[in-house]
């Protein structure tokens, strides 16, 4: 569940690079998009090798300590079940680097991140199994506040179960400072409220924040804290005696907790307290997670507990009304990765810091789960290389031949252009980091095309290959895409169900935006490093500044007003760099950043006198021309901060973000 800080502005834009850099990426981030079933024709590169405890130790023993050292991780730990069994199970790295502390799957407690969603969704099937609750119901009906009604549709836990109710991102207070005690449930729910920007049910757009109400709702229903209903419905029956949502961790359990990295050279960061519980603070050793996941492999029973009937399991593990046939749907809670021609449904999770995959193979009765202690280099998805590396192994498959379709250049031309992810910021500042995180869907030769955001673990950027109409697959690969005019507006669905991308248009596009932040701030930077440059100049030579009083008064108005958009630009930009951790986004910046709206504002309104002055300017007979130039050239670039920070919301007063 990690964190994507990110987003800033025109003159204001080299602000928006640095919050872009820092955007929810934050929670959790899904794993790379995968195909859904696959027909039967298909074929195998190899015979697979046997999937034994002995093959797999072999495998991982060079994998993942080479995957460690090059990517920079400390620790790891990785499991696989099989036929209601713990097949295999190892750590990898330390969980406490500077004490050499090894990881144990026994003993040692990650953060899956948003694989604690799988617990919320859980929780509410058993309330849906006993009728206390309906998956088609206003969930205004299970809260004690409201949410305000739109677009005509209420929102639903099946919506909330399928990451569609159609709310906007919101960071704020993600995570905390450990110091800062956690507020309940209700109060972080009212406070945080994001906006509603898609009809429910119609664009799928990842939320935290939905889950978190899934979680109030259990607390609502059952009379029970979230905690409590977890740890006696679930982590009891199920064996899980190391395993908490509790922030801080019990004391039994703290000496277990593994550390969480950048870099696994780097030095050891505080245990992250997330605010939205329900949708990410689990801390469990991946030997109790085998509990759950043999348990969801087995029709809800482990052992002798039976947390789900086989009815409720199977209903939750059932593909849910998608977004296109050809692509992975969501499931009740779970989203489907179908891969190497296997029936296969999972979450991933991220923190800061730990960032891990659980997959179910229901087909195959293999369940695996994969979590690492660091962030590491982040130049690829190092869990995503291990599982396919893992599938390849033991499920090898090549996806079958496809004809060109004859429409394909024609295809290829319609759906090019810039689109941006459904799960986005509109209503707050961070709106402004949006045109520069657009994947750019491109013209490549034969009818293909290449989309700048999906790239191979070589760093190279993807090729696609159209195999059905407006449906592409991986040229080297099984990944699929797929394109749909909705109501006018082109959609890029991915085979992660839980966002979407849509075009924009230009002038939400990233090259307009990128030539905007460019031209101004290149104009600002201009004015503030000539401005004394040129008094120096005068000085030294003893020249006298040819103009009238008026044009004095002017001209000091005109660098008065640049003086204000970039001590705005600057002022974000150290409010914002002054630190990695997301924990400042707790309310501890607003009145840095309301201050720097403040400026921005008066720059803002300062771009009237300097449209003003510029065309008193160019009255001026006796004024010399390339001043006139300069000062049009002023006044554009004003224009276009004063235009940046108004459409974005840079300047809107808004502390919910």
């Amino acid at each position: 569940m990690k964190a994507r800080i990110l987003y800033i502005a025109i003159a204001c834009l080299i602000c928006c690079a640095l919050i872009w850099a820092q955007k929810p990426q934050v929670t959790p981030v899904p794993p790379s998009p995968q195909i859904p079933s696959v027909p039967s024709e298909q074929k195998f590169k190899e015979p697979p090798h046997e999937m034994t405890a002995i093959d797999i130790d072999s495998f991982l023993a060079g994998f993942m300590p080479m995957q460690l050292e090059r990517e920079n991780i400390a620790g790891a730990v990785v499991l696989v079940v099989k036929d209601g069994k713990v097949l295999f199970a190892r750590g990898y790295g330390y969980s406490n680097v500077e004490k050499k502390t090894p990881v144990s799957p026994d003993s040692t407690l990650f953060r899956p991140g948003s694989i604690s969603k799988l617990f919320t969704w859980t929780a509410v099937m058993q309330l849906v199994q006993q009728g206390k609750l309906d998956l088609d119901r206003d969930i205004n009906d299970y809260l004690d506040f409201k949410i305000p009604p739109a677009f005509g549709k209420p929102i639903t836990l099946r919506n909330l179960m399928t990451h569609s109710p159609g709310f906007e991102e919101t960071i704020k207070e993600l995570f905390i400072p450990e110091n800062k005690k956690l507020v309940p449930l209700k109060d972080y729910l009212t406070n945080h409220m994001p906006k509603r920007i898609f009809p429910p049910g119609e664009v799928p757009a990842y939320s935290n924040y939905g889950a978190t109400l899934a979680g109030y709702i259990v607390e609502r229903v059952s009379g029970r804290l979230f905690n409590d209903y977890v740890t006696e419905n679930i982590f009891k029956p199920l064996g899980m005696q190391h395993s908490s949502f509790a922030q801080p961790l019990p004391a039994d359990l703290k000496p277990l907790m593994s550390e969480g990295y950048e870099v696994g050279s780097g030095k050891a960061k505080p245990f992250e307290i997330l605010e939205p519980a329900p949708a990410g603070s689990l801390s469990a050793t991946a030997s109790d997670l085998s509990h759950f996941i043999i348990a969801h492999l087995q029709d809800g029973k482990y052992e002798n507990a039976q947390i789900l009937s086989p009815e409720t399991t199977r209903q939750m593990h059932s593909r849910q009304p998608g977004f296109h046939p050809d692509l992975n749907p969501m499931d009740l809670g779970f989203y489907e990765e179908n891969r190497n021609g296997h029936h296969i449904i999972g979450h991933g999770g991220d923190t800061l810091y730990f960032h891990s995959d659980l997959h179910l193979m229901l087909d195959a009765g293999v369940g695996f789960f994969v979590s690492y202690n660091s962030a590491g280099k982040g130049q690829i998805s190092p869990r995503s290389a291990l599982w396919f590396h893992f599938l390849d192994r033991y499920f090898p498959y090549t996806p079958p031949d496809v004809p060109k379709v004859a429409s394909a250049e024609s295809d290829a031309k319609a759906v090019a252009g810039y689109y941006l992810t459904s799960r986005r910021e509109e209503s707050s500042f961070l709106a402004a980091g949006n045109p520069f995180g657009e994947a750019h869907v491109i013209l490549d030769k034969d009818g293909m095309i290449k989309i700048t955001s999906f790239k191979d673990f070589n760093g190279e950027v993807k090729t696609w290959r159209e195999i059905a109409p407006m449906v592409y697959r991986d040229a080297k690969g099984q990944d699929r895409i797929a394109f749909r005019n909705q109501n006018g507006q082109m959609e890029m669905l991915v085979n992660f169900p839980a966002v979407l991308d849509q075009r924009v248009s230009w002038v939400n596009a990233t090259p307009f935006n990128t030539f905007v932040r460019i031209y101004c701030l290149g104009i600002l930077g201009l004015v503030l490093l000539l401005w004394p440059v040129a008094a120096i100049v005068r000085k030294h030579y003893g020249w006298r500044l040819a103009l009238t009083a008026t044009q004095r008064r002017w001209r000091r108005w005109i660098r008065l007003v640049c003086v204000l958009d970039a001590v705005f630009v600057l002022g974000l930009v150290i409010v914002l760099s002054a630190t990695d951790d997301l924990s400042l986004l707790s309310g501890k910046l607003d009145p840095w950043i309301l201050f720097c709206e403040v400026i921005g504002l008066l720059g803002a309104i300062g771009t009237l006198l300097v449209i003003y002055a510029t065309f008193q300017s160019w009255r001026e007979r006796d004024l010399w021309r390339w001043t006139k130039i300069f000062n049009l050239l002023i006044m554009l670039a004003c224009i276009g901060f004063t235009w940046f920070v108004i459409h974005w919301n840079l300047i809107n007063f808004g502390m919910q973000y």
